[in-house]
């Protein structure tokens, strides 16, 4: 009988991204506490950045963004703040800006490879392919087993399972 396999990835939806960018957007153009604060949301290249004309407000629009990417299953592993998500000055206003993490970095596929090795069951062997990992196993339940095991460890990134053979 053949191995079973599966992909670990990190990929997020820009799309989904974007849609709840623009349902944010609109939200905060139309609710009374932002009103006269200067508050906008909208992709800066790569990024995406929030203004307003104080920090509690620039914080509340993340909040909102927030809001809108768990609405529409976008995990929040998945945002990356800069500056620890402190707004900072620029000119009058107050800045956030967050990037989208995309791949699994290496120190975190290294991470997750020990922590199958360690924790999942002894016939599983993974593999780091780029920004993925392929796990192998002659048992589909322990393929199972290690995925319910790294949907309940608490990880950095956001995880999805892909090409389950």
């Amino acid at each position: 009988m053949a191995d079973s396999s599966f992909d670990i990835v990190s990929k997020t939806d820009k799309q989904e991204v974007s849609n709840a960018m623009l349902q944010a957007a609109k939200e905060i153009s139309t609710r009374f506490d932002f009103r006269g604060v200067g508050a906008e949301i909208d992709w800066s290249g790569e990024k995406i950045l929030m203004k307003a004309n104080a920090p509690e407000r620039v914080l509340a629009v993340l909040d909102v963004f927030q809001t809108k990417l768990v609405k529409r299953g976008v995990s929040l592993k998945a945002l990356d703040l800069s500056d620890d998500g402190e707004p900072k000055i620029s000119g009058k206003e107050y800045r956030l800006e967050a990037a989208l993490k995309d791949g699994i970095s290496q120190e975190d596929a290294k991470k997750i490879s020990k922590l199958i090795r360690d924790e999942g069951p002894k016939s599983v062997k993974s593999r780091i392919e780029g920004d993925e990992l392929r796990v192998t196993s002659k048992s589909r339940d322990d393929l199972q087993e290690v995925q319910r095991m790294l949907k309940s460890a608490d990880l950095d990134v956001a995880l999805q399972f892909t090409n389950y053979r």
